[in-house]
Formats: structure tokens, sequence, C-alpha cells
């Protein structure tokens, strides 16, 4: 029997550690091809190894004639097996991932149907809903998924977020909870967490949360970061400026971090030192409103109102949040008229 067909008969019964083995042995030899790594790319993501399921993404459906080879496999696959939930699933994830993600809703719904009892086609038909920003629907297939096996990690994760994106954070905060008994080791939990903590004013628990998720993982510049922002809101600037540096040692190049540490050294006067900052944000990211506006701030308190017009100018062009844009028109309204004065 070819790797191929072990593969086949393991997807039909649902045995993910056979297809595991059975696909590493095949990428591994000269006969492998697209089929292949597509496999592991199912794994993976079955599994929530969603970094690694990427790769295999690359590998197996980046090119036309790749996606061509596993499209005939798993219309085949589905076709031959029509009774078979498994085989439904697996077609879904192609047609998913190769720009059909509509179409494989048919597929998930047959899939759910012939393997009830399976929580993978409810998880993978909510990330469908949640693209099509049909968050009711999501939140329906996530929780299902949920009741269908408790202890699915990528579930309660991804129904935490759309409890939180939807505005119940009542609803998410547990979920979040249960993810981090279910992976007390793994930092993501308490970062979202930590986050619907703050959203509800919560701020020295969000605090504490993302200090363990600094902990499990302090060379994540993102976690350091969004402490940072929580220091902020707590006016405790002198810590927060010690988060964002140590984001920026991590991540020299985080423009986000740069811009806030602009404008708390602004702040504090060091105004040559605010503007390298803001240099730095800039050159990360060019369409950084706040760090252009910071640049006008620098040289309007150098009295280079010609420069800093110009920068007032340009952050009000790319500045899209309309709360934003008026404060920097008052701004502007309140410098301007003090030239004149």
């Amino acid at each position: 029997m070819s790797e191929e067909q072990i593969i086949e008969q393991a997807v039909l019964r649902g045995d993910w550690d056979a297809v595991l083995g059975a696909a590493t042995h095949w990428t591994q030899s000269e006969t492998a091809g697209p089929r292949a790594f597509f496999a592991l790319n199912v794994v993976y993501l079955l599994k929530g190894e969603f970094a690694l399921a990427w790769k295999m993404y690359a590998k197996s459906l980046q090119e036309e004639v790749d996606i061509a080879d596993v499209r005939e496999w798993v219309d085949r696959l589905s076709k031959t097996y029509p009774e078979e939930g498994y085989a439904h699933l697996l077609y879904g994830m192609f047609l998913a991932q190769s720009g059909q993600s509509e179409q494989s809703i048919k597929s998930y719904q047959t899939a759910m149907k012939l393997a009830p009892d399976s929580p993978f086609p409810h998880f993978f038909l909510a990330q469908i809903y949640q693209r099509m920003a049909q968050t009711d629907q999501a939140i329906k297939a996530y929780r299902q998924a949920v009741k269908l096996d408790s202890t699915y990690a990528a579930a309660r994760l991804n129904l935490g977020a759309a409890y939180q994106e939807h505005g119940q954070l009542e609803m998410a905060i547990p979920q979040y909870r249960e993810l981090i008994k279910l992976a007390p080791d793994e930092a993501l939990g308490y970062m979202n967490l930590a986050c619907a903590l703050a959203e509800q004013g919560k701020i020295d628990a969000a605090i504490r949360e993302y200090k363990t998720a600094v902990k499990l993982n302090p060379e994540d510049a993102e976690v350091h970061y969004a402490l940072a922002g929580i220091y902020e809101q707590k006016g405790r600037r002198d810590l927060a400026m010690r988060e964002y540096q140590e984001a920026l040692r991590i991540k020299p190049d985080f423009g986000p971090a740069a811009t806030e540490v602009g404008w708390i050294l602004l702040e504090k006067g060091q105004v040559d030192s605010a503007l390298d900052s803001f240099s730095v944000a800039i050159k990360a990211n060019p369409n950084d409103a706040r760090a252009t506006f910071g640049v006008g701030r620098v040289y309007d308190l150098k009295r280079k109102p010609d420069i800093a017009g110009d920068h007032f100018q340009q952050a009000l062009q790319l500045e899209k949040d309309p709360a934003k844009k008026t404060a920097i028109l008052n701004f502007i309204d309140k410098i301007v008229g003090g030239y004149h004065d």
C-alpha cells in the first residue's frame, strides 16, 4: 500500500496520528509532492499547531499546479467515500485554504452530519463565519466544538475571542480561564485574559495576567508592549517605559513601542531623544500618524513652524480615527493662533 493510500485510510478513520506518521514519512521520500505536505498541513491545523501548518501550506497550496494536484486528490476521496465525514472535512479544509472559503461551508456541514461526534467541522466552519463577519454564527459553531470536546484549546481560544469581539466580555473571560487550565504554560491565554480584563477596567488584574505572560514568553516584544500599555492606563509611566524599552531591545524596529517611547520622552522634555524614537517608528511604518504628529510636536517646540506644520498636515492625512483627527485639528488651530500672538 502506498503512502497516499495509507493516509487516505487513516483520514477516513479519523486516525490523525497515523496520518501524521505516514505523511511525515512520505515527505522524506523522493516521491513526495504537494499531497504529502497538504496531509501534514491538515494534521497540524487539527492539532492547533498553526505555525507548522503554515509551513506545510507554503509547500502544498501556493502554486496553481500544486493546488490542482491536491484538488484532484481530495475531490476523488470525497466522491469515492461520500458517506465518510472526514473525507468531506478534508475537502472543506482544502477549499478554505485555496481561496474558496464560502464553498467550504457545504463540505463542513456535510462532515458534521456524517461525523456528528467530531468537533473539527464545527471549528473550521466557525473560522469561515468569522472571516465573513458573521460573529453570531461563528460563536454558535465554536460553542458546539467546545461542547463536543471540552479540551479543544484552539476552540476555547477562538470562542473567547469571538465573544470579546462581540462585546461579551463576561462570556469571553471564562473561556480564557478554561484555556489557561488546559495550557498553563502557553502565554496566549494569559494575554487574551489580560486584554479582556483591561477592557472591563480591571487594570490590576490585567497587569497580573500580562506579567505571567511575560514570564512564560520573555522574548516576545508584543507581550512587553501590551503590558506597557496597561501600565500607562494605571499612570505608571516609569514601568511603561521599561516595558516599551524591553520590547525595543527584543525587536529594535518595533515601531509602536518606539512611538510610545517618543511621547514619554517628549513629555519629559527630552526633545531630541523623542525625535530619535519617532524617527525609528516612522522608518518601521511610514504611515504611523501618531509618530508623525509627534515629530510635528518636536519641531513646534523647537520653534520651527514650517517643518512642524508639514508634519501636522501629514499626520492629519494618515490618521484614520475620527476622534484623533479632530484632536490634531484642534491642536493645529491652537498653535496657529499661538504663532500669531
